[in-house]
């Protein structure tokens, strides 16, 4: 009965994750609002998660629940290659919305002159090299192992095992680059988001209030909700990379067998399938989105934005519609 519980639940997560980041990427390909190079980063999140959930989490889920692994070593290696990218690239893309963000709530006047849509695609195709160079170069390396061989191969190794080996020099390097640094980045940014939006609502005086009470709502909620899809991240995938850091330095050769590590890995995985619901949960346009697309009515064509602007003595101003895109309505 557990193991039927347990299938049904990795089942249901693993639907989960793939349907929802198809709505995601449905809802911004089919409806203009959303349509914007802001939303390219939340696309890019969207493919990544959409992958992992077809490549890595069924492979997952049959390795958790049978203990076995009937594909050889060599599919194994890129089976786990496959994983450290695709949830390297999700961190990293996440390190850019939060950026994205800064750069359009400290910078208000300027934004639009410096997200151009071939520097997009520069953090894009940058996102994706490193996690290549920290997946398939130093596993298929055999960098991340204690004796330097790849590991699953060799005279001693199992053909029908699948295991992640863990050095001290790769743990370290990994998590750095992939977690913790990213990690105090996001937060950075958004104690500084923070920090300017209380200072510029101190500012406001009653005469400007009827003109940027709307924007400053806004510009709060599309913080909130990116702050809360870094929030769900964290609370995922931090159990995750504290486990991974300490098994590295013990240089654990299996850290499957370890009860626990099934358990914060599938936590870290249920993350590629919130961020969908917190769009819907959180965004007007994701929502409308949503339910044309539910109900099969996904419109290719719609109102463009108007580009407007509110002049302001402080800091404030109103964005242009590549800014507006990704702001949240209640």
């Amino acid at each position: 009965m557990v193991n039927v519980a347990l299938a049904v639940t990795l089942c249901l997560l693993i639907a989960l994750t793939v349907w929802g980041n198809v709505l995601v990427c449905l809802a911004v390909c089919t409806h203009r609002r959303l349509r914007c190079l802001t939303n390219c980063f939340i696309v890019s999140l969207a493919v990544t998660d959409l992958l992992l959930g077809v490549l890595v989490l069924p492979f997952s889920a049959l390795l958790q629940l049978s203990n076995d692994w009937p594909f050889g070593p060599v599919f194994c290696n890129f089976y786990i290659s496959m994983d450290v990218m695709l949830c390297t690239a999700s961190i990293l893309t996440l390190l850019a919305i939060s950026i994205d963000r800064y750069l359009a709530v400290t910078l208000p006047l300027r934004y639009t002159s410096m997200v151009l849509p071939w520097k997009v695609a520069v953090a894009m195709i940058s996102v994706w090299t490193v996690s290549l160079a920290v997946s398939f170069l130093p596993i298929q390396m055999g960098w991340n192992t204690v004796n330097g061989t790849v590991q699953n191969q060799g005279p001693h190794a199992s053909e029908r095992s699948c295991r992640f080996e863990l050095n001290r020099p790769y743990v370290l390097t990994d998590s750095l680059l992939t977690f913790y640094l990213p990690l105090i980045a996001m937060c950075w940014t958004y104690l500084k988001i923070l920090r300017i939006a209380r200072s510029q609502a101190k500012r406001i005086t009653s005469s400007l209030v009827s003109n940027v009470t709307a924007v400053t709502l806004r510009e709060h909620k599309a913080t909130v909700t990116l702050a809360a899809v870094i929030g769900a991240f964290v609370v995922c995938w931090l159990p995750y990379f504290i486990m991974f850091t300490v098994l590295g330095l013990k240089e654990h050769p299996d850290p499957n067998t370890v009860p626990e590590y099934p358990i914060v890995l599938w936590l870290g995985y249920a993350n590629s399938a919130l961020n969908p619901f917190l769009y819907g949960a959180l965004n007007r346009d994701f929502r409308s989105a949503y339910s044309h697309i539910l109900r099969c009515r996904c419109p290719f064509s719609g109102n463009l934005l108007t580009k407007t602007s509110v002049k302001m003595d402080n800091l404030l101003i109103l964005k242009t519609s590549v800014v507006q895109c990704v702001h949240v309505q209640p």
